[in-house]
């Protein structure tokens, strides 16, 4: 079976391994033990640079996440003319108060599902004329609801290739503001990119959600990041109603926490080892990001969890429990992570809800199951998830599709499996470019 090719033209400088055509990933020679920082938060970085490039005044925004999908968010920014100076992980953002510098040319997204998303928007809240294009797999990926909420709101779509798809031509001139209806069933992303330019619309804008939101919890990561800049929208009750005050977002100096969908891959680590690894800079009991419940899990699992006030230990067992069915709706990016975890249990995992994962960077659901089922495990396709049975992977070749998530998850069968191989080991730069390089800090053997 042929492997996917790699999109090139999705990837940015701060690309690592970029050309290297595999990675081979064997177990630990000794018991893991170790303590490690891990990257910002890509979910928290890139609505803070845009935030930031919206407000009055200069950010300081420290614990970025330099990644593929961040870099490409900043030269976006810079594009539309605004000031952002990067100094190790610290973005200094020179805010255009709402009104960006400059009105025409053309933004290149890269592979960066979130600022494909969040970006259009912004771009709505003044005039101008803009080209806007992404990599061959994000011009695939939806983007209609947030089209037509735009449109109905007086912006202007000319697709140059298919309709409600990237590349196209956008002409705006402001929007009006009042009500905006938005399906929560495809993407939390759509809502989060109409809320971030919400207080810039000509009049108070109201989001009316029709249906149950996945990761609803990113909802409110976008929340929180706006009330963090002076603006604190107001959410009805049953959390489907959500008004937006007009105003300016206020520059700040933040503090960004650690990528937790980044950590789970390091937190299973300690899992498929027996071993123990300590996470700095993250407070389980008051992150909103929604992956810190794999925390729960794990201990389902049989892993031994402690949560300080500044970090997250967890520490492995000799055999990881199964025979339990999962819904991954609010965390769904981490239905392969434990998909990778569910051979080595002691029974099967069936997990659930995450129909929307088939149009992120690869159709996961059917991504995971074509590389389980090359390693010879038993696995199980639904439309909203799969079921993973027990077994002995096999020392295979396997293919990333050009996936960073599929990249990182497969890569933990070969902590209990000699010579397991992964394609295209670069795409991990999407959300952590140092990621081989960390297991290979902790003792996995690495070989590119």
């Amino acid at each position: 079976m042929a492997m996917h090719q790699p999109d090139w033209e999705a990837r940015s400088p701060w690309t690592t391994n970029k050309g290297i055509s595999e990675v081979r990933i064997s177990p630990p020679k000794s018991i893991v033990s170790g303590t490690i920082r891990v990257p910002g938060s890509k979910s928290l970085t890139n609505r803070a640079l845009l935030i930031a490039a919206l407000a009055e005044g200069k950010s300081q925004l420290n614990g970025i996440l330099k990644s593929d999908d961040s870099y490409w968010c900043i030269q976006a920014l810079i594009k539309l003319g605004v000031s952002v100076d990067i100094d190790g992980e610290t973005a200094y953002v020179d805010g255009c108060g709402g009104n960006w510098p400059n009105s025409s040319g053309e933004l290149y997204m890269g592979a960066a599902g979130t600022v494909a998303r969040f970006l259009p928007a912004a771009l709505a809240i003044g005039r101008g004329k803009w080209t806007i294009k992404g990599s061959k797999r994000l011009s695939e990926r939806p983007l209609a609801p947030l089209i037509s909420a735009l449109s109905a709101q007086g912006a202007s779509f000319n697709y140059l290739e298919a309709e409600h798809r990237l590349p196209y031509e956008l002409d705006v001139a402001g929007l009006k503001g009042g009500i905006v209806k938005l399906p929560g069933s495809m993407s939390s992303q759509f809502i989060s990119g109409v809320l971030l330019a919400a207080p810039y619309t000509q009049a108070p804008l109201i989001i009316q959600i029709e249906g149950e939101i996945v990761q609803r919890d990113y909802v409110q990561l976008t929340l929180d990041m706006m009330s963090a800049f002076g603006i604190t929208p107001q959410v009805s009750e049953d959390g489907q109603s959500i008004k937006v005050p007009s105003g300016t977002y206020q520059a700040q100096t933040l503090q960004l926490e650690p990528d937790v969908s980044t950590c789970c891959y390091f937190w299973a680590l300690a899992a498929l080892t027996s071993g123990c690894v300590r996470i700095d800079g993250i407070d389980a009991r008051k992150t909103s990001q929604p992956d810190i419940e794999m925390l729960d899990v794990l201990e389902r699992m049989g892993c031994m969890v402690q949560r300080g006030e500044n970090f997250v230990e967890v520490q492995g067992t000799q055999q990881l429990k199964g025979g339990f069915t999962l819904s991954m709706k609010k965390w769904s990016d981490q239905t392969l992570t434990i998909a990778a975890l569910a051979p080595f249990t002691d029974g099967p995992i069936t997990l659930t809800d995450a129909a929307h994962i088939r149009h992120h960077e690869c159709d996961r659901i059917a991504a995971i199951c074509s590389e389980l089922s090359k390693l010879g495990i038993r696995v199980e396709e639904h439309q909203d998830g799969l079921t993973i049975y027990p077994g002995e992977p096999l020392p295979v070749l396997v293919d990333s599709h050009d996936d960073h998530r599929m990249a990182m998850a497969l890569s933990l069968i070969g902590l209990r499996v000699e010579n397991i191989r992964i394609t295209d080991p670069g795409c991990v730069s999407k959300t952590c470019p140092g990621f081989f390089e960390q297991l290979s800090t902790l003792g996995v053997e690495v070989i590119y």
